[in-house]
């Protein structure tokens, strides 16, 4: 490039581009250099300050905006990167420069230069996407054009509006039709901008009964049509979509076509499609879009091209109309609007532009092909071959129920039943695309709520793929990690209602339909004093959900688990996540149950603890002081005397018990120490019973993590085989004449002699359950021990 700059004899425009040159490449070395600083940042760029008064150089004046640019990404490590622009978005950027500089050469040449470049890029441009004999407007707003467009409409149907202004659309009110699929917000805008009243739009319906939900009903427009002209309104515009802001739908515009020229209506056609006349195949529906009277395109994101203005291409014979429209304007200034896309179109030649639109197609192609053999995904497509938006959902339908994605609902659901399907399906698609577009950033997708499907995540390539880079690796990736996710949604999505179910019928429980969540479900634990007649915060609550949070995440299962406030209050509640295997929703809930119910009973335990130990110890005092009185009156006066006492101790020794007590924090009182001391005497080593435990423990396989739900076979041969073990254990005792001739370990109590002692006993109980090992020498015994 410097010695193609070398070739330039105007030494303005060789620095400029040498200047463009160098400051594109300090500020896209940024992020390299911001990485190896990690995290250096210059106090410059966080704190305004006065404006120096000696001036920067242009190095200084580069670096501070690149840390404008760049010095957040240490806070926000997940902020997307900068779109990485290559040589034909250095030419649009040259363009915004060239303009500055182009505006500074005298009258004559400004005008000859500008006019050239205004008629080169609309020929182009005609000549490209097939509409012939057009004129363009270039704009930076989008909706703009569309705007100047409805203004050339209402002075071409009104000859008077110029002289009497508002009075003749008082007289007979102008009528713009817009479909029910429309950008969000056109309509308002469109008022607001023409000075219109919202009556002057008219929605029209999308079809009901046949073809797309997407596309607008004809049939209702029509009578629409004949229904304002029997009202004395005037028909004025009609927007058509070649492609839906949602999911890329076209509408009828050969049939819209005919009805506008029936009634003297213009037509307007805008939408992502209206790319595909550069093709060399295109649809008969876009194709009837070069007969339209206006479109509005955006090639900047179709080819990749920043800081270009959408066009809006019109077809008008009258240049007074569209000058007063402001469609034209003499100004050299709004001439120089189209330079950038002029150079980047000479950049980028025909074969590229065509080129990077059809590689746009083919991705998405490439996506609707994958997602065909993709199990429990559907796809929203209009025209398989043509259509260059994808829009797909999660969709499963559970085995004996209803569609649990129907956008119809069986007639014996109730509304609250579909309604909370509904909710429930949106937040695993919510999911699925937030997970996707962090898995694979360059592919740019989009979640949407659509009012008849819900939500769905939304692949255009057309938009994002020439801006983020995409290739067809990147759809590859993108099937593999939805097919990766789909286990977890289905198994999530099947264990939901059982969840419910087990939540409802446990008590102290509450199920929270919340359906933002995407998980199994959301649980609050109402304690003894939770206030249900309340929405406020409870601290209380909340102490116990965050206890709950740590126990349940110290079990280090596979389920995520949050606390947070309830969606309709502030109360805390339990997030249980997703599942990616098949969990034993019965454990999980009484888990929570229980683990919930200790952490109140040690917290009420907790806060009585103060009162109950002072009371305690009081207590203690007055029993230790009647003691010491007893013992004074036993002994008697002399013992108390020091040298006395000694002696008579030493002749007559007092055999006293040792009274103590001890405080049981549980029961709250106080207990003798006595059977300590028996306990100790005996030395038999007897072993406290366990303490019980509020959560019932589960059986598991070595390396099995809680909550798993056992095979069904597993557990039938277990109950088989322990059933068995029992019974050759009577076998064996009654072959071995009874459990005296086991070895079991001696007991410290002995009772009767011809009866088995408490300790025998529990040994022969524990010997059932297989703790113990019978060692006998009969050999029938051997053989069944071999057996168990």
């Amino acid at each position: 490039m410097d010695a193609s700059l070398e070739k330039i004899a105007d030494p303005m425009l060789a620095e400029m581009g040498k200047n463009l040159k160098e400051a594109m490449k300090m500020l896209e070395d940024s992020q390299r250099r911001t990485e190896e600083e990690n995290g250096k940042k210059l106090v410059s760029g966080d704190i305004p300050g006065p404006l120096q008064g000696s001036g920067q150089d242009m190095v200084s004046i580069l670096q501070l905006v690149q840390n404008l640019m760049h010095g957040d990404e240490d806070e926000e490590p997940q902020s997307p990167r900068i779109q990485n622009i290559g040589e034909q978005g250095h030419m649009a950027l040259l363009g915004h420069s060239l303009g500055a500089y182009i505006s500074t050469l005298d009258k004559e040449k400004l005008r000859k230069l500008t006019t050239r470049i205004l008629s080169d890029t609309t020929l182009w441009l005609c000549r490209i996407f097939r509409y012939e004999n057009g004129c363009a407007y270039f704009h930076e707003e989008e909706r703009e054009g569309l705007a100047k467009i409805c203004r050339l409409a209402i002075h071409s149907r009104y000859e008077d509006f110029v002289v009497d202004g508002f009075n003749v659309l008082y007289n007979k009110k102008p009528v713009i039709y817009l479909s029910a699929a429309a950008r969000p917000g056109l309509g308002q805008y469109l008022c607001n901008q023409l000075g219109l009243p919202f009556p002057c739009l008219c929605r029209v319906p999308c079809n009901t009964m046949f073809g797309s939900q997407h596309q607008m009903d004809v049939a209702f427009l029509e009578k629409l049509i004949k229904d304002d002209v029997e009202r004395g309104r005037l028909p004025l515009l009609l927007v058509a979509n070649a492609g839906t802001a949602a999911v890329g739908h076209t509408d009828k515009i050969g049939r819209l076509k005919e009805l506008c020229e029936q009634y003297g209506i213009w037509l307007h056609v805008e939408g992502v499609n209206l790319a595909t006349l550069a093709l060399g195949y295109v649809s008969s529906s876009v194709l009837a879009a070069t007969k339209c009277d206006s479109m509005t395109m955006t090639p900047g994101p179709w080819l990749g091209l920043p800081a270009v203005p959408a066009v809006t291409l019109y077809k008008h014979d009258d240049p007074a109309l569209t000058l007063v429209a402001g469609l034209t304007s003499n100004k050299p200034a709004d001439k120089l609007r189209a330079l950038p896309l002029w150079l980047s179109l000479q950049y980028l030649g025909l074969d590229g532009i065509v080129e990077r639109i059809k590689h746009a197609c083919q991705l998405s192609q490439r996506l609707q092909e994958s997602l065909k053999k993709v199990n429990y995904i559907k796809i929203l497509v209009e025209d398989e071959l043509s259509s260059p938006v994808v829009v797909f959902r999660f969709f499963q339908e559970l085995p004996g129920s209803d569609p649990v994605f129907k956008a119809v609902p069986a007639p014996n659901m109730t509304p609250s039943a579909v309604g909370r399907e509904r909710h429930s399906c949106d937040a695993l698609n919510r999911w699925l695309g937030e997970q996707l577009k962090q898995l694979v950033p360059a592919s740019g997708l989009t979640v949407m709520d659509l009012e008849a499907d819900g939500t769905c995540v939304r692949f255009s390539p057309l938009m994002t793929a020439a801006v983020l880079g995409t290739r067809g690796e990147d759809v590859d990736q993108l099937v593999a990690c939805i097919q990766s996710k789909l286990p977890v949604l289905s198994c999530t999505l099947q264990l939901r209602e059982e969840f419910k179910q087990e939540v409802e019928g446990t008590a102290g429980l509450l199920y929270v339909d919340d359906p933002n969540w995407p998980g199994i479900g959301v649980v609050r634990y109402e304690h003894a004093n939770d206030d249900k007649s309340t929405l406020k915060s409870d601290p209380e609550g909340e102490k116990i959900h965050a206890g709950l949070l740590k126990k349940l995440n110290e079990l280090e299962s596979d389920l995520t688990f949050k606390i947070g406030p309830e969606y309709k209050s502030m109360k805390s509640c339990l997030y249980v996540g997703m599942a990616s295997d098949d969990i034993d929703v019965a454990e999980l809930v009484e888990t929570i149950a229980a683990t919930a119910r200790e952490i109140e009973e040690n917290s009420r335990l907790l806060e009585n603890m103060t009162e109950v130990v002072r009371k305690g110890i009081q207590e203690a005092q007055v029993e230790l002081q009647k003691a010491n009185e007893e013992r004074l009156l036993e002994e008697g006066v002399l013992r108390q005397i020091p040298v006395v006492g000694s002696v008579l101790n030493w002749f007559s020794p007092v055999q006293a018990l040792q009274k103590g007590r001890t405080f049981n924090l549980t029961a709250g009182c106080l207990e003798s120490t006595e059977p300590i001391y028996v306990y100790k005497a005996q030395g038999a080593g007897v072993t406290p019973p366990p303490t019980p435990s509020g959560t019932r423990t589960k059986q598991r396989l070595p390396g099995q993590k809680p909550f798993k739900r056992s095979l069904r076979g597993s557990d039938a041969l277990s109950e088989t085989s322990s059933v068995s073990h029992i019974e050759d254990l009577e076998k064996v005792e009654h072959l071995s004449g009874g459990p005296e001739q086991m070895t079991l370990e001696a007991s410290s109590t002995e009772g009767h002699p011809g009866a088995p002692s408490p300790r025998h006993a529990d040994q022969t109980e524990a010997l059932k359950k297989g703790a113990l090992r019978p060692e006998v020498d009969h050999p029938q015994v051997e053989g069944l021990e071999s057996l168990r």
